[in-house]
This record gives C-alpha cells, sequence and structure tokens, in this order.
C-alpha cells in the first residue's frame, strides 16, 4: 500500500490516549511516580510559610524555639523536595525508555510487514527517522503531561497560600495571570508546527544520508562529491532554518512568561510596599507573600515548558502514528491455508498488473501453466514484464485482475510464511547481511548443522573460497557483502537458496551481472540447485536455458510464444532476433 501523500491527521485526544496506551504496562511505576508528585505540589507552600515565621518571630521577636523549627523544617523540606523530585524524574524517564522500546519495537513490527509498493513509494532514511528520532519524542508525552499536573497542583496550592496571606495583594498580583493564557496557547501552536517540520527535516537529512553512503562507488565513480555536497548543505541548512525558528518560539516563549511574572513583581513591591507602611501588613507576611509568588510563577513557567515539550512530543506522535495507525496503511493481508511444500501445479489465469500511479499494464493477460518438475524459461526484452511475472508469486505485489493458483488454490489463501518458505529467488540484485558467511548461508534457518551449511556451500561452487578467507565460514562480508567478489556474493546467495531447500525455484537473470569465467562457476551451482525441482529462469543469456522444458517469450507484458528452443526459432521472429544477437555465428541447435 503506498504510503499517503501527507500525514494522517489525528486529534489531540487520540495522540495522547495511544501515547498513554504504551505506558499501561508500567502502571505501577506511573502511580508511584504520581504519588511523588502529588507530595511534593506543598512542599513550596511550606517553604514560603517557614519564610513569615523566619522574618516575624526569629528576626523581628527574636523567638529561638521558632529558629530551631525553622531550620528543622528548611532541612525536612528540602530533602522531601530532593526525594519525590528524584523519585518522580527517574521512574518518569525509567519507563519513557522502556516506552521507547515498546513503540520502535511495534512499529519496525508493522514496517517490516507493509506490502512492497509501500516500500517502492517510501525512502529508507524516512522509514528510519520514524523509528529513531520520530519515537523519542512520544517519550516525553506522558511524563510531560504529568510535569504539567504537577505545576498545576503545586500552582493551585500556592493560590491557595496567597489568597490565605492576604487576599487583596492576591488580587493584584494574580490580576496578571490571564494575561499568560494568550501567549501559551500561541507560542504553543508554533511549536507544534515547527515540531512537525522539522522532524519532516530529520527524515530529509537521514535520505541523503543513506542514499550517499549506500552509493558512495558511484559517488566516486562519476566524481561527484561537490554535488552531494551540495545536496546535503541543502537539507542541512532546512533543517537548521527550523530549529533556529523552534527556538525562537521557545525562548521567546519563556521571555515573555518572564516579562508578566516581572510585571506581577513589580505590582506586589508596590502594592505590598505601601502596606507595610501603612501597618496594614507585617514585613514577614509580605516576605512570605512575596516567596510564594515567586515561587507560584516558576510552575507558571514551567507549565510553559511543559507545554512545549508536549507540542513537540505529539508532532513526533503525529508521524509515528501515521504508520501504526492511519487505515491508509495496512499490513500484507494473507489466506488461512498452509502450504504444505508440495507443488503439483501453477497457473496464471488471465493475469493483469499495473504498478501504483501506472496507467499501463506491467503484465496484461498472462495465462501459463507449470507443472511439478518443469524447468521453465522467460526471455523478452527489458521491461516486457519477466520480472514483474515472477514478482507476484512471492506476492510482493498482489494481481489487479485474473488469479494465480497454486495446487488449483488461489496464492491470495495461503499464509505467507508457508508461501515464502516455500519459494526460492536468485536474483542478480545479490544482497547478503553484514554477518558471518555461515548465517548468511543458513539466513533460513533457526537450527541447522554447520555440515548442512558446508554441503550448500559445496554444491554452490563456495566452499573453496570461503576456506581461502581468514577466518573461513565465521568471516564477516561486509555491509551488502562489499568484502566479496560479486561472482562469490552470487554463489553465497545461491547456497543460501540450497540450504532453504524450496519448492519452487525462480532466478531472475542469476549470471547476468558476472563475467564469463564467474558465470560458468554460477551456473554449474545453479544446475545443482535446479535438480529435482521446479524452476522458473529468467533469462538474459539465452545459452542458459536452450535445455529448458518449456520457453516463454514475453512482449510488451504478454506472452507472445512458448514452446522449447528449436520451435521458437522456427515460429517466433522476436526469440530468433534475440538468439542470433548472441549466437550470431553459432548454428541453431535444439537442445
Amino acid at each position: 500500500m503506498p504510503r499517503p501523500a501527507k500525514l494522517h491527521k489525528f486529534s489531540n485526544f487520540h495522540l495522547f490516549k495511544r501515547s498513554v496506551y504504551y505506558f499501561a504496562p508500567y502502571k505501577w511505576r506511573v502511580v508511584l511516580a504520581t504519588i511523588a508528585l502529588l507530595a511534593y505540589s506543598p512542599i513550596p507552600a511550606g517553604i514560603a510559610w517557614l519564610g513569615k515565621d523566619f522574618l516575624d518571630k526569629v528576626l523581628i521577636e527574636k523567638d529561638i524555639p521558632m529558629l530551631k523549627v525553622c531550620v528543622v523544617g528548611v532541612v525536612l523540606l528540602t530533602l522531601m523536595k530532593c526525594a519525590t523530585l528524584l523519585a518522580q524524574t527517574f521512574l518518569m524517564n525509567a519507563t519513557g525508555i522502556l516506552v521507547l522500546r515498546d513503540i520502535r519495537r511495534e512499529l519496525y513490527h508493522k514496517i517490516i510487514r507493509l506490502p512492497m509498493p509501500y516500500f517502492a513509494e517510501s525512502e529508507v532514511g524516512m522509514l528510519m527517522s520514524r523509528i529513531i528520532s520520530d519515537v523519542m519524542s512520544v517519550r516525553v508525552c506522558l511524563p510531560s503531561l504529568l510535569m504539567f499536573i504537577r505545576q498545576i497542583l503545586t500552582l493551585v496550592v500556592l493560590i491557595g497560600l496567597t489568597i490565605y496571606l492576604d487576599a487583596y495583594l492576591a488580587f493584584w498580583s494574580l490580576l496578571v495571570m490571564p494575561v499568560a493564557i494568550y501567549p501559551f496557547i500561541y507560542f504553543g501552536q508554533k511549536i507544534r508546527k515547527y515540531g512537525r517540520k522539522i522532524q519532516s527535516g530529520v527524515s530529509g537529512v537521514n535520505v541523503v544520508l543513506q542514499e550517499s553512503f549506500s552509493g558512495i562507488k558511484v559517488i566516486k565513480a562519476f566524481a561527484n562529491e561537490l554535488k552531494e555536497d551540495f545536496n546535503f548543505e541543502k537539507e542541512n541548512t532546512s533543517y537548521t532554518k527550523l530549529l533556529i525558528r523552534q527556538v525562537l518560539y521557545s525562548e521567546g516563549s519563556s521571555r515573555v512568561m518572564d516579562i508578566i511574572g516581572g510585571v506581577a513583581g513589580a505590582t506586589i513591591i508596590w502594592v505590598g510596599g505601601m502596606q507595610v507602611v501603612n501597618g496594614e501588613m507585617t514585613p514577614g507576611e509580605l516576605f512570605a507573600f512575596m516567596v510564594a509568588v515567586l515561587q507560584l510563577y516558576d510552575p507558571v513557567k514551567k507549565l510553559n515548558a511543559s507545554n512545549i515539550q508536549i507540542q513537540q512530543g505529539l508532532a513526533g506522535a503525529e508521524r509515528v502514528f501515521d504508520i501504526l495507525d492511519s487505515p491508509e496503511i495496512k499490513i500484507e493481508d494473507q489466506g488461512e491455508t498452509v502450504f504444505n511444500g508440495k507443488l503439483e501445479k501453477l497457473a496464471f489465469k488471465d493475469v493483469r498488473f499495473a504498478y501504483p500511479k501506472s496507467d499501463d499494464n506491467a503484465v496484461d493477460g498472462v495465462s501459463l501453466d507449470i507443472e511439478a518438475g518443469q524447468r521453465v524459461a522467460i526471455v523478452g526484452q527489458s521491461g516486457s514484464g519477466k520480472t514483474t511475472l515472477v514478482n507476484l508469486l512471492p506476492r510482493f505485489y498482489d494481481v489487479s485482475e485474473g488469479t494465480i493458483t497454486l495446487n488449483g488454490i488461489d496464492l491470495r489463501d495461503y499464509t505467507l510464511n508457508s508461501l515464502r518458505l516455500n519459494l526460492g529467488l536468485v536474483s542478480q540484485d545479490t544482497f547478503l547481511f553484514n554477518t558471518s558467511i555461515t548465517d548468511n548461508i543458513a539466513y533460513a534457518q533457526e537450527e541447522y548443522d554447520m555440515e548442512e551449511v558446508r554441503n550448500a556451500a559445496r554444491a554452490a561452487y563456495a566452499h573453496d573460497f570461503i576456506m581461502e578467507m581468514p577466518e573461513g565460514y565465521d568471516t564477516f562480508v561486509g555491509e551488502g557483502g562489499v568484502k566479496i567478489s560479486g561472482g562469490q556474493k552470487q554463489r553465497l546467495t545461491i547456497a543460501r537458496a540450497i540450504m532453504k531447500d524450496p519448492t519452487l525455484l525462480i532466478l531472475d537473470e542469476a549470471t547476468s551481472a558476472l563475467d564469463t569465467q564467474s558465470e560458468r562457476i554460477v551456473q554449474k551451482a545453479l544446475d545443482n540447485l535446479m535438480q529435482g525441482r521446479t524452476s522458473i529462469v529468467i533469462a538474459h543469456r539465452l545459452s542458459t536455458i536452450l535445455s529448458a522444458d518449456v520457453i516463454v517469450v514475453m512482449e510488451n507484458g504478454r506472452i507472445i510464444a512458448k514452446g522449447r528452443h528449436g520451435e521458437l526459432l522456427e515460429t517466433c521472429p522476436l526469440y530468433k532476433r534475440l538468439y542470433n544477437m548472441q549466437f550470431d555465428d553459432l548454428p541453431d541447435r535444439d537442445e
């Protein structure tokens, strides 16, 4: 399923609900963190109240017992503050890290099971960014929400204290509070907006990096380092501008809150100072009031900081849940029938297939029967639909019209695991994992004997070159197999297919990229692989398929002829032309 052009829009409630869902398995950690949050809330008010008694009763009235109470009180409140903050911060951060692991696991689990068209429409760097940087943003959602709640509770307690100390002065000090609501909302929206753009910018940088490092050989071969510098600089500069703009709004929000706090402080100094001068208030009461108000504006600023983190988290959550929850992005459909591995007949019936966003059929009305044990070759010019046709068998793509049946059952009715585990695919695009040779050969097996690996390597004519390597079968092949030659890589992929022991074998131009000497060795390995199996061979070099049971000739997505080599030379002009291009100086042969 192709990736939607734009992110699926989710409500804030949905994003919060889905984010909170991942914290549910760790509910007791969250409960303990919430208890610590509630225990912390009255501590700032307690410190302010001690300040009042310290000034009035200790400094003015010289009350020594109260001095002891204040000293012990400050120590106890400080210990409580540190303990509750440590408990809350550690529990929520540790829980957040565990949640990251769970979301990454689920996101990877879904992405790896999405249909091939999705990957054709998506960039690898973008997918990597979703799993790494976007998931990091989700981590802050619930902790920041709890922080938000903690600041509100602290705010409520401190507002209650200021009203208790002096309702008239509290009115003047809190008069500017509603003014903070507008910048709070305005800056939050801006930060959310730029949070989305920044996550997209990270994807852009990742895409350029992934393509540059994967294609480094091509870049150097064309001396195009300067061009790639420009491409990276373009994405990097765009990303940097977004970060700077977000910093502007983030810091601007904090500074606006500072201004509001400063205006409130000046108001308290004027009104409270006049009350002390007129004898309507003691210095200790004014001191306690000012401490309470100063601590009151600290949670206001932290509310703003929490809001910034929440908006950034929601921006990342949108991109994560765009894949996890969007109805347009679905994992591969599969049936319930388990393929037992015994192939009796494979049949294409009026099969048509068009790639997404294409008006033309890549496969157009193909009908073909393949019997068990047959070796079927498919030939044709580039773009004739050969590879597309065989890609329908492991259901990398599903037919647009018509049906493909295996033993009389539609391929779509089989479970994907049972179907794909019994299909072997060897193509010209060899891919090896950056693990040992043993792990690559035994990739399809959970349990295996080392002798099985060696036998597969011998059958693929790979054992000798493996033993010449420094660590033999334990040698790491490098990313994509860069440490070994093309012919060696191809032989290892053949050994991997032999180890898999598939019922149906698909060879997609498996020797087209090799030199003559390597081709001969690989062809011998392929002959070993095809022994006793039903095989479909897409051939670039016709010399490799002259002895096929059936040769199918394709043009423009259609089958225009089929038969044995000698028949096609006489009846199919296209086949004869393809043959003559490669065997111009050789007599016709019917093998």
